[in-house]
């Protein structure tokens, strides 16, 4: 399979190498360093204390690669949406791209089939931007479950899990949806099918709605934030909102899925998360697709989320006085 990982950083590296490593016709798209990297000693992997290196095309300019059977979009969210007009190059007729992202996707109301159906976030792609230039029924969505991080440029550090829950926005089990879910499971990866992938995305931000900010806020690290208890606490009021604004959607995740997402992730002891990792590195705030994004839906389906909006205004601002949020907008 021809193959664009656009994005290689933590997790886009890490599934490009592991593809290409397959056998798989792989290109990656990134910049500076970890660019500069790849191209002159190939692209590193640690995998369970195990080094491996994989040289494949690298390039910052999309138009060098020309159209691939799958593109896998493994940029922040804001990166995705400013970059919008550069996967034009890299699609063809039946190009699928594969949205290996958290949070709520830009392409979320397509093919939903609620009151809903064929509505525009502009929260997480403002201006219609991804939906226009790439088209929302290229969409494959893609819940990531494994921790990975950049600990050198060109160098990935492979920490947990290997799983990339996988469904169509239709619910239904395409060729081509078989097709990617058997080139990931060939390099290595569980790959599971899902008929409900929002049932899946939502169960994975119900966490992320509420670590991510309060991390940020606190610097405290992913086990701090689910063990201290006016933490925990905080934590389940907004995991809460975010529950009746799936229900509202027609989504019906158990109430107990709570406590075991809290401490699926409190067993993961001095791990620091996403957007924490972000601010102490002076990386863009991916805060839109992971907290206003669940705002604009509340509102959406008239659910109050009155803790939500008052972590994401703090966190907002935390952003904007960092010099970490806010600037791509204007």
């Amino acid at each position: 399979m021809k193959i664009c990982v656009f994005g290689a950083g933590a997790i886009g590296g890490y599934m490009a190498g592991e593809l290409a490593l397959a056998g798989h016709e792989v290109c990656v798209v990134a910049r500076g360093a970890h660019l500069a990297a790849i191209r002159s000693h190939g692209l590193k992997l640690i995998v369970e204390g195990r080094m491996r290196t994989v040289s494949l095309p690298a390039s910052d300019d999309p138009t060098t690669f020309g159209p691939q059977d799958v593109v896998i979009c493994a940029l922040k969210a804001q990166q995705a949406h400013a970059s919008a007009r550069a996967f034009t190059p890299l699609l063809g007729p039946h190009t699928a791209v594969l949205t290996a992202m958290n949070g709520i996707p830009w392409w979320y109301f397509y093919k939903e089939r609620g009151p809903l159906e064929g509505h525009h976030l502009e929260s997480v792609d403002p201006g219609a931007a991804q939906w226009n230039a790439i088209g929302p029924e290229r969409a494959i969505g893609c819940v990531v479950d494994p921790a990975c991080e950049v600990v050198a440029p060109g160098v990935i550090e492979h920490r947990l899990f290997k799983r990339f829950t996988i469904g169509e926005p239709d619910g239904s089990t395409s060729d081509r949806i078989l097709a990617l879910r058997d080139a990931l499971v060939s390099a290595g990866f569980e790959a599971p099918i899902r008929d409900t992938i929002r049932w899946s995305i939502w169960l994975k931000l119900w966490g992320n709605v509420c670590f991510n900010p309060i991390s940020t806020l606190t610097l405290a690290t992913l086990d701090r934030v689910t063990s201290e208890s006016g933490l925990r606490a905080l934590c389940k009021t907004m995991m809460a909102e975010a529950q009746a604004i799936t229900t509202a959607l027609g989504l019906n995740i158990p109430e107990h899925m709570m406590e075991r997402r809290l401490d699926a992730a409190g067993s993961v002891v001095g791990h620091k998360i996403s957007m924490l990792q972000d601010l102490e590195r002076g990386r863009s705030l991916e805060i839109d697709a992971l907290v206003t994004a669940v705002q604009e839906m509340g509102r959406l389906v008239k659910v109050a989320t009155p803790t939500i909006d008052i972590v994401l205004a703090l966190v907002q601002e935390r952003g904007r006085q960092a010099g970490l949020y806010g600037n791509e907008r204007r």
